[in-house]
């Protein structure tokens, strides 16, 4: 199959949150993409952008992304988390999650990050058996946590 990777840019958001839309629906949470391409545009290409992805794209339609951005580990330093690959469903199994992977191990090489770190739901099989081959770490020694913005809201300091 013929495609390429490359940076992403602005012109993508538009195509790169129909991916994400399409990802939350089938990790089975449709509702929980509030992002705007105006959002995307300010925190990734305003005065302090705070992600950078790479896409995958056949025949000028984006058909797979891989979205990162730069951590501090107080025990390790600089790491990159992965924040997503996201396949679209007709081009999975093509090797483009594998190579869209391979140009954020590239970033943290060039960069020389001390970790590169993601996640994965406990039921996504496709997705364990890919990071499985990839002798992947996988860590069962910590929890996530999160607050969403309404609990951020209404936290009372």
């Amino acid at each position: 199959m013929d495609y390429t990777i490359r940076k992403g840019g602005k012109a993508d958001l538009s195509q790169v949150l129909n991916l994400i839309k399409e990802l939350a629906a089938y990790e089975r949470a449709p509702q929980e993409v509030t992002v705007t391409v105006e959002e995307m545009e300010r925190d990734g290409f305003g005065v302090n952008p705070i992600y950078k992805f790479f896409v995958a794209e056949k025949d000028n339609i984006i058909i797979g992304i891989s979205l990162y951005y730069i951590k501090y580990s107080t025990w390790k330093g600089k790491c990159i988390f992965l924040e997503d690959i996201i396949v679209t469903e007709q081009f999975r199994k093509c090797g483009i999650g594998k190579k869209l992977f391979d140009e954020v191990v590239k970033i943290a090489k060039e960069t020389k990050v001390k970790r590169l770190e993601w996640q994965v739901l406990e039921w996504n099989e496709p997705a364990i058996k890919f990071y499985e081959k990839l002798n992947s770490h996988f860590d069962g020694e910590w929890i996530n946590c999160k607050l969403t913005d309404k609990e951020i809201e209404a936290y009372k300091l």
